[in-house]
């Protein structure tokens, strides 16, 4: 499992690729390539976020569950889908990080911090969105900042959306920004 974006399509020439990433030094690496070379082995290859729903249904929170969503809310988001066990695959992975969501800007002027979209989700949500806004890393505020109810806000309405668009049996939620127990509370709230 690897950040992404990632190239899966087989018969691309950079399958196995991470691609157009802002991390420079992994942009247009041949990682599966590389791994398999290395290791010598059969590499199976897909998001990390593929990767942690795939592990939650073999051994977490999704176990017996053939229907879920597992996202991660940290230095980036990225969502993956499972449906009937099988990690949900289009063109290219999904990158639920990037969907739109409403932003009031006389409540959130925030520009958003995304390279490509400026305040998709992932610009409005993300921990490093939370540090650019409010001067601090998440971990660092306190659970009655008003932080907290803005996050939870912007979490809620892209899980609505993801609830209307798959409709999944259980929605996971992992990464650094949910280590704040208090937050699902204001997220079940919001949702």
């Amino acid at each position: 499992g690897s950040f992404g974006p990632i190239d899966l399509h087989p018969a691309s020439p950079t399958f196995g690729y991470i691609t157009s990433t802002p991390k420079l030094d992994w942009r247009n690496f041949d990682l599966c390539g590389a791994l398999t070379r290395e290791l010598g082995v059969p590499i199976g290859f897909d998001t990390d976020v593929a990767a942690a729903a795939l592990g939650e249904a073999r051994w977490g929170a999704a176990q017996d569950i053939s229907d879920i969503v597992y996202l991660t809310i940290g230095t980036g988001i990225g969502g993956a889908a499972l449906f009937e066990g099988r990690i949900l695959h289009g063109l290219l992975h999904a990158e639920m990080g990037h969907i739109r969501i409403p932003h009031d800007r006389t409540i959130d002027p925030y520009e958003g911090c995304c390279p490509y979209h400026g305040d998709c989700w992932e610009g409005l949500a993300c921990g490093p969105a939370m540090e650019a806004r409010w001067g601090k890393r998440a971990v660092e505020l306190p659970e009655d900042h008003p932080a907290w109810q803005l996050e939870a806000r912007y979490l809620a309405l892209a899980l609505a959306n993801i609830t209307f668009i798959l409709s999944p049996q259980r929605i996971l939620l992992g990464g650094g920004v949910m280590q704040q127990a208090h937050l699902f509370d204001f997220i079940r709230a919001e949702f």
